[in-house]
């Protein structure tokens, strides 16, 4: 009996275990995204239904509101739609920004409640349990209402699905709330079932030069008992009313009576009698050229007929086939888990812009203008011209050259290349010239389908044009007469005086521009950037060890403390972060660096000293490529794999908090995926990538052979590999390759694997 039974047990362990291995090899890439990674710490991503770089999101909206309003967004810089430590939730906000740290879009707010209604968001908001999120979709239980919330996207357009419990419902859309800095929309009534109209949108990070309008339509699935708008009533004295929750005065304006109103602060609102009978389905159209367009949008990518099921599926579809160009095979399922939702998240921006019928706003109201391809808005480029680009280029090569072609378009629009443009208009913020370093990338990786001559006229521009008459380059006099920026120039964005992040960005993007200045022939203007690209000589100071402003006179800025700045708050030079954190930004002139450091062995201990002590921060771009500078010495390769197993560790972690920051429209993710594959683009456009010890066992990359001449790129770990080993050795088919390879030299082989 026993022997029997140690039998029975072995096969019903095995069985199990053959089971569970099943239902792991059977789980695919959009199964291991976790969209609540990042949704608090600051990240701010949200886990609402959008699809790959799809205009249309659609976020459950949660941090404004509550009983004494403690989730304004103003008073505590909220620029996200949801953070998951929050819990009162008023509504489902429309076309959202993901990662950013600004307040901006996130309006158009539908909500649905049951009982009599209620159109003030401080009394309507709920309370809400069982949220579910899967890439394209989204769904939670709102705890006031018995209501089942749900949410799903196409590329234009949003959908929404609410099952009521028995008695009275309604459905609001609520045009006054949101994260936009600006207020005021217009709304009219088409028929029983629609409403359309236009919100004022824009100031991104309060800069009062980027307003724009979006337009929208929005249908619900079936006629209403009763429907109208609403208007808060402001004091007749005019004075700006604070919100009193309890005796907020809101006047209902019944439909058909009035068909049309205008306003701050405004809505829909829609009430049905047995709104159990069957769910009340709500769809959302927006454009940001026309109402036309935006119901255009709506009716193209749900036709009549259309289910929510069949766009949930469409959505899951759509993000697998994205997310299984690269499979990684090995590790552990966190680690998994943590690989694909940073891939989700650096698919979300930048977005396409252009309707159905091609139309979009020209950059800085230059008109409407048509497109046969794609579009793209939201260049935060500031952030993503370090690795998210890179990614593009290797994985998603067609999207990276549509990207590439909108900025080129934007420059033959207004005259300029982005920096950090927003559905056709320029915010300015953050600093440089970093258009220039993501199209050199592209142009030198062999994506050459734009029109270089545009191109480099508009770089040329910005790198010669006085600063009197450059927005991209205000402060570009002194830089170009003394090879760095002195004090005393205040950064467009209003952040203060950022004097060496400024020139530091300038020099990349010259040492850039000098490659394809040579290529083309023109040899003085090239010679000019490299001299121009090693001005950060200037800001050297032997006796802080660092990068240091520069005042009026020439003399370094006295006092000064090096740590200053790495809590964000404002310092003289530097912008968001101490001169540690900018000072081995020179990725162009390491070897430079080193040798005023005082060679390798004084560079490698003064970098492993701010790994060690904790200047180096991970949360922001400047210093997030300082691992893999130690990968530049012969030697000291191998704390490149130790820093980055380490800091993947800590900060990429399964958990909400699981992004170490703001995301950065991808930006953190994009570092993190190139991490986890063993490889990083560490100089911003150089087509060179510095190879560490991947985290899984296998990933294999699927290319286009159009743009790279072969159909995928293996890199393999043995089983013996341990990060930080100094025994770390890697191949290319075979071969002994180094630390650092070229782009050309990675795809002209097969499989690279490291021992």
């Amino acid at each position: 009996m026993k022997r029997l039974y140690s039998l029975a047990l072995v096969s019903l362990v095995t069985a199990v275990f053959s089971a569970a291995v099943a239902a792991q090899a059977a789980k695919e890439p959009v199964d291991r995204v976790n969209p609540f990674i990042g949704t608090t710490n600051f990240g701010t991503c949200n886990p609402g239904a959008v699809l790959p770089n799809g205009l249309m999101s659609v976020s459950p909206f949660n941090v404004m509101g509550s009983e004494i309003n403690r989730y304004d967004k103003d008073a505590r810089w909220w620029s996200t739609p949801y953070d998951i430590t929050n819990s009162f939730l008023t509504g489902f906000s429309h076309v959202n920004l993901s990662g950013v740290g600004c307040p901006e879009l996130s309006s158009l707010l539908v909500m649905a409640t049951s009982g009599e209604l209620c159109v003030d968001y401080h009394q309507y908001g709920t309370t809400y349990t069982d949220e579910r999120s899967t890439p394209g979709y989204y769904s939670v239980q709102l705890s006031k209402y018995n209501i089942l919330a749900e949410a799903t996207a196409t590329l234009r357009t949003g959908r929404l699905r609410f099952t009521f419990p028995e008695g009275k419902g309604n459905i609001l859309l609520n045009l006054g709330e949101g994260l936009t800095n600006e207020s005021g929309a217009t709304v009219h009534r088409v028929s029983d079932t629609e409403v359309a109209g236009c919100k004022l949108m824009g100031t991104f990070c309060y800069n009062p030069q980027a307003v724009f309008p979006i337009y929208f339509v929005m249908r619900v699935s079936r006629k209403p008992a009763k429907q109208g708008f609403w208007k808060f009533q402001r004091p007749k004295t005019g004075v700006e009313a604070e919100w009193d929750v309890d005796n907020a005065k809101y006047k209902l304006y019944p439909a058909p009576g009035v068909n049309v109103i205008s306003g701050d602060d405004t809505g829909v609102w829609y009430s049905f009698n047995d709104a159990s009978s069957e769910p009340v389905e709500v769809q959302v159209g927006v454009s940001f050229v026309s109402e036309e367009n935006a119901r255009l949008n709506l009716d193209t990518e749900q036709p009549k007929g259309t289910t929510f099921a069949s766009l949930r599926t469409q959505a899951r579809n759509c993000w697998n086939d994205d997310l299984s160009r690269i499979t990684v095979e090995g590790g552990t399922d966190a680690q998994q888990e943590v690989f694909y939702t940073a891939l989700y998240h650096t698919l979300i921006h930048p977005n396409i812009l252009q309707d159905v019928n091609g139309e979009y706003p020209g950059m800085e109201g230059s008109g409407v203008k048509r497109t046969t391809g794609n579009r793209y808005t939201v260049f935060s480029l500031w952030d993503t011209y370090r690795n998210l680009h890179q990614l593009m280029t290797l994985v998603y090569p067609e999207r990276q050259l549509d990207m590439v072609r909108s900025m080129v378009d934007m420059s033959k629009e207004w005259g300029w290349m982005p920096k950090w443009e927003l559905f056709g208009r320029e915010t300015f913020t953050m600093e440089g010239d970093p258009a220039i370093p993501v199209i050199v990338d592209t142009w030198r990786k062999g994506l050459r389908d734009f029109d270089i001559d545009a191109a480099y006229a508009a770089m040329k521009r910005s790198a010669t044009t006085p600063g009197a008459d450059n927005p991209m380059r205000p402060d570009n006099d002194p830089y170009v007469e003394k090879g760095y920026i002195p004090t005393g120039f205040f950064a467009g964005d209003l952040s203060g005086d950022n004097s060496v992040s400024h020139a530091l960005e300038y020099y990349i993007a010259d040492y850039s521009l000098s490659w394809l200045a040579r290529e083309r022939g023109d040899i003085d203007f090239a010679n000019a950037l490299v001299k121009r690209s090693e001005g950060w000589k200037h800001y050297y100071s032997r006796e802080s060890g660092t990068l240091r402003p520069i005042d009026a006179s020439g003399q370094f800025v006295t006092p000064f403390n090096p740590r200053a700045g790495e809590n964000f708050e404002a310092v003289v030079g530097f912008h968001e972060g101490s001169a540690w954190n900018y000072s081995f930004y020179i990725p162009h002139d390491i070897a430079g660096l080193a040798r005023v450091m005082g060679g390798q062995k004084a560079f490698v201990k003064k970098l492993q000293m701010v790994m060690d002590e904790g200047l180096y921060d991970p949360a922001n771009e400047p210093d997030i490529a300082y691992p893999y500078l130690f990968s530049r010495f012969k030697g000291d390769e191998w704390r490149t794999s130790k820093e980055v197993y380490r800091l993947l560790d800590k900060y990429f972690t399964t958990k909400p908090d699981g992004i170490p920051g703001n995301d950065d429209t991808g930006t953190m993710s994009a570092w993190a995926v190139f991490s986890m594959m063993g490889l990083y683009p560490d100089v911003p456009g150089v087509p060179e990538y510095t190879l560490s010890l991947p985290v899984f066992d296998r990933v294999t990359v699927k290319l286009n052979p159009k743009y790279h001449g072969t159909d995928q790129l293996v890199i393999e770990k043995a089983p013996t590999a341990v990060a930080g080993s100094k025994n770390h050795r890697i191949t290319l088919d075979g071969k002994k390759v180094g630390f650092r390879i070229t782009h050309a030299n990675l795809l002209r082989g097969n499989t690279l694997r490291h021992r």
